[in-house]
């Protein structure tokens, strides 16, 4: 963010009860290390239950339908179940979906810029 971009943000935000931010509404839609996850991975297209596992990193099949189920609900996305034997679903963005691209990539632009570092002590408490 640029820092006007900054400063119009925190005027924005200052007047809004955190109940009812937009920040608050997205962090609800991206709930989870494996949501946001999963809209990464369909940003780059449709994509099978099994392809999207194994680019996650294998979480468990409870976690992902879960996450997928919520998603759907949300209209985020969509789950297509073709008529094949045996069936071949395939999940999809929807444009709401789409429209989420600009939140990760600037979650992406955020930590490129500060890469992870450990801590210099205790944590002050």
């Amino acid at each position: 963010m640029e820092t006007m971009d900054a400063e119009r943000f925190v005027r924005l935000t200052a007047a809004v009860p955190s109940h009812g931010c937009g920040v608050e509404r997205t962090l609800k839609v991206l709930d989870g290390k494996w949501t946001t996850l999963v809209v990464r991975e369909l940003l780059n297209g449709p994509k099978r239950f099994g392809e999207l596992r194994s680019a996650l990193g294998n979480p468990s099949s409870k976690v992902l339908t879960d996450r997928l189920r919520a998603l759907e609900h949300q209209g985020i996305l969509t789950r297509t179940v073709h008529a094949e034997v045996p069936p071949r679903v395939v999940y999809e963005l929807t444009e709401r979906g789409r429209s989420l691209s600009s939140v990760l990539h600037a979650m992406l632009v955020w930590g490129e810029q500060h890469p992870e570092h450990a801590p210099d002590g205790p944590r002050a408490r």
